[in-house]
C-alpha cells in the first residue's frame, strides 16, 4: 500500500514537473519575439536640420518615385549596397523607363535632352559629410538591413534614418544634421548591436 501511494505520488510529481516544463517552455516562445525585437531593434539618430533648398537641373519627385509607384532607394541608388556612396543613378537607368513613361511631362522631357545630347544632368550634391570623416553605406546598410535580414522592400525606412522621408519629398532635402554628435549618439544608443565607439572607425 505504502509503494503504491509512493508511486501514485512520484507520477503526480511527474506530471506537475512536466506541466510546469511545457508552460515555461510556451511562455518563453511567446515571450522570445518580443526578447528578440527588443535586442535587435535600432535606435533612430536623434536630431533635425532645416537645410536649405538645393536647386536641382531637374525637379526629381521622390514622392512619385518611393511612395507613389513604391520604387526601391536601392534601385536608383544601386552603389548604396556595395560602397561608400550611394550613388547617383545614370540618365541611362531614368531613361530605361521614361523612354515610354510620362514622356509628354515638362521635366522628362528636359530629361530626354540630356540623354540625346548624351551629357548628365548636373545633379547638385545635398547630403555631404567632411572629407576627413569615413562614412560607408554599404557597412551601414550591411548591420541595419542585411545582417538583420531586415525586409529589403522597407529599407526607405533605414534611408530615412539619415536622409528623412524623402518619400514625401519632391526635391530632397537636408533635414538631419549629420555632424559628430548625430552619429555618436546613434552608435551610443546602438552599442549593444555593435555599433563601434571607436573613433578610428569614421577618422582613418
Amino acid at each position: 500500500m505504502v509503494a503504491k501511494n509512493r508511486s501514485a505520488n512520484l507520477n503526480m510529481q511527474g506530471r506537475r514537473n512536466l506541466v510546469a516544463a511545457w508552460l515555461l517552455g510556451a511562455v518563453a516562445y511567446l515571450l522570445m519575439p518580443a526578447a528578440m525585437a527588443t535586442k535587435y531593434d535600432v535606435n533612430p539618430p536623434v536630431g533635425s536640420y532645416n537645410g536649405e533648398d538645393v536647386v536641382q537641373p531637374i525637379e526629381f519627385p521622390h514622392v512619385i518615385h518611393v511612395k507613389d509607384n513604391g520604387i526601391n532607394c536601392m534601385y536608383c541608388h544601386t552603389y548604396a549596397r556595395r560602397s561608400k556612396v550611394a550613388g547617383i543613378p545614370p540618365t541611362s537607368k531614368c531613361m530605361g523607363c521614361h523612354k515610354v513613361i510620362a514622356t509628354d511631362k515638362p521635366r522628362i522631357i528636359e530629361l530626354t535632352k540630356y540623354w540625346q545630347n548624351k551629357t548628365p544632368p548636373p545633379w547638385k550634391k545635398v547630403h555631404d559629410v567632411p572629407d576627413f570623416v569615413h562614412f560607408t553605406h554599404e557597412k551601414h546598410l550591411k548591420k541595419l538591413v542585411f545582417d538583420r535580414e531586415f525586409p529589403i522592400e522597407n529599407v526607405k525606412e533605414v534611408c530615412a534614418f539619415c536622409h528623412g522621408e524623402l518619400e514625401n519629398m519632391t526635391v530632397a532635402k537636408k533635414v538631419k544634421p549629420l555632424n559628430m554628435g548625430f552619429c555618436v549618439g546613434c552608435h551610443i544608443a546602438n552599442k549593444e548591436l555593435g555599433a563601434s565607439g571607436d573613433c578610428w572607425k569614421c577618422h582613418k
